[in-house]
């Protein structure tokens, strides 16, 4: 059953910020300035990150002008490459996304439970073990609660799940405005340091600070490509796609700019690299510290927003991966009535739930994630050169093209290589784990192939 089309140019855009601004903006400025040392690398960092975006962006956008496609994120690695890649990568960013997912949602039950119980934030309280388990299902209560909630809300339809979409990323929006606004009325001067020159400028230890530094901008950056997924759902893919892809990235590149000197003003450099929370300081200094309790509202409606999005789009590469016969029919499947993937969205949130019983330790499921999806970026990215040439029927029919070609998808995909290989000199372990079960996915997959073939042979 082919999906009908009902996003707009709009729903599209609202949906490129949805994936790109999350949690990332509230929490990986710090990483970023330990990383970095200096004012001048940590905003280098941002800007540079910013054009990686837009590289990635635009380069995504023919991808998604020449094969629009529901799931086209899966099919694009199996038709540059092979369909073994494609399984191996899209299965380990599956499961990634699952326990990203839980682990943000876990944070928002974190997020709550302080709003609601404040003395929860007594350490001493806190000894009592009774009490700490208290809170701990609490948590769990609020996390699961909020993806059973948008596990239903998609239920009832594509069109409904991209309205309540809308609203919350208008309300993360209006909080991001919110921080930003010491830049305009504050008398607070941004410190000078922010101008002054390195100290030491020994540039193999820079370089090193820049790349460790471009694994959390990156990562904050990132998102935007899996809106292929929804090429086959929208109005005039050929013109809304890469529209929406570059005013998202556009939006989200002056924002995050914006905040970041804010965070700066306001908090100060050095401060910065060791503040908690950064969002609730924010708001305390400007507000008082009444405004805490805000912001951790709106920072929750930021979390919902996350968990929604991403109900949103991996059921879609699941049905992708279930038409090139890779998953199980079922995956495949609409409901007649609503036109939503039941399965694929059942067991994703699943999925999702059962990691937050066990997604205690985010940071170390957050480097793993990345580290994996800079294969899949780069990967999909370079199926472009691939794309391009097989479809040149196409380059006259008013399909969107990137200027400067080859030289952004290049860019781009060095720049997650850089990536990789810094998480790999930093995260040894972590970098080596995520190879081996990037590995052993691509098994799997002949290993299937293998059963499949030998059971469909005459005996």
């Amino acid at each position: 059953m082919k999906p009908s089309k009902k996003l707009t140019n709009f729903d599209l855009t609202i949906i490129v910020v949805s994936f790109v601004i999350g949690m990332g903006i509230f929490r990986t400025p710090i990483n970023v300035a330990q990383a970095s040392g200096t004012p001048i690398l940590f905003f280098a960092a941002w800007l540079i990150g910013g054009a990686i975006a837009i590289c990635g962006a635009l380069t995504y956008a023919e991808i998604g002008s020449r094969m629009p496609g529901t799931g086209g994120y899966y099919q694009v690695i199996a038709y540059a490459y092979h369909p073994s890649i494609a399984f191996a990568v899209n299965c380990v960013i599956l499961v990634s996304n699952a326990a990203s997912l839980g682990a943000v949602a876990l944070i928002g039950g974190e997020y709550v439970t302080s709003m609601i119980m404040p003395q929860s934030q007594n350490q001493l309280w806190l000894l009592n073990s009774t009490n700490s388990e208290r809170i701990q299902t609490i948590q769990i209560f609020i996390a699961i609660s909020s993806i059973v909630f948008f596990y239903g809300i998609n239920l009832l339809g594509l069109k409904k799940s991209a309205r309540a979409q809308n609203l919350m990323t208008i309300v993360k929006l209006l909080m991001i405005l919110l921080l930003i606004s010491p830049l305009f009325f504050s008398s607070k001067n941004i410190h000078t340091s922010i101008l002054s020159p390195p100290s030491s400028p020994v540039f193999k230890e820079y370089l090193k600070a820049f790349g460790i530094s471009l694994v959390a901008v990156c990562f904050t950056y990132g998102g935007y490509q899996q809106t292929i997924n929804f090429g086959e759902e929208v109005i005039k893919p050929k013109k809304t796609i890469p529209k929406s892809i570059f005013s998202g990235i556009f939006i989200i590149l002056i924002l995050y700019i914006l905040i970041n000197f804010a965070y700066v003003k306001v908090i100060g450099f050095e401060q910065l690299k060791s503040s908690k929370n950064i969002a609730a300081v924010m708001a305390t200094k400007i507000f008082g510290i009444n405004a805490e309790r805000m912001v951790t509202v709106l920072l929750f409606l930021s979390v919902l927003a996350y968990v929604n999005v991403l109900l949103l789009s991996n059921p879609r590469v699941m049905s992708a991966m279930s038409n090139d016969n890779i998953l199980p029919k079922a995956f495949g499947k609409r409901n007649i009535k609503n036109d939503v993937l039941t399965t694929s969205l059942s067991v994703f949130s699943a999925i999702s739930i059962l990691i937050i019983f066990w997604a205690k330790k985010f940071d170390t499921i957050l480097s793993f994630t990345i580290f994996l999806d800079c294969f899949g970026m780069a990967l999909s990215a370079g199926s472009i050169f691939k794309i391009r040439r097989n479809t040149s029927y196409l380059n006259k029919s008013g399909i969107y093209m990137i200027k400067f070609y080859p030289w952004l998808p290049i860019i781009f995909i060095a720049a997650y290589s850089f990536v990789a290989i810094s998480l790999l000199i930093t995260e040894i372990k972590i970098s080596l784990i995520g190879l081996a079960v990037l590995a052993g996915f691509i098994i799997i997959y002949f290993w299937v192939s293998f059963l499949q073939k030998r059971k469909e042979s005459p005996k």
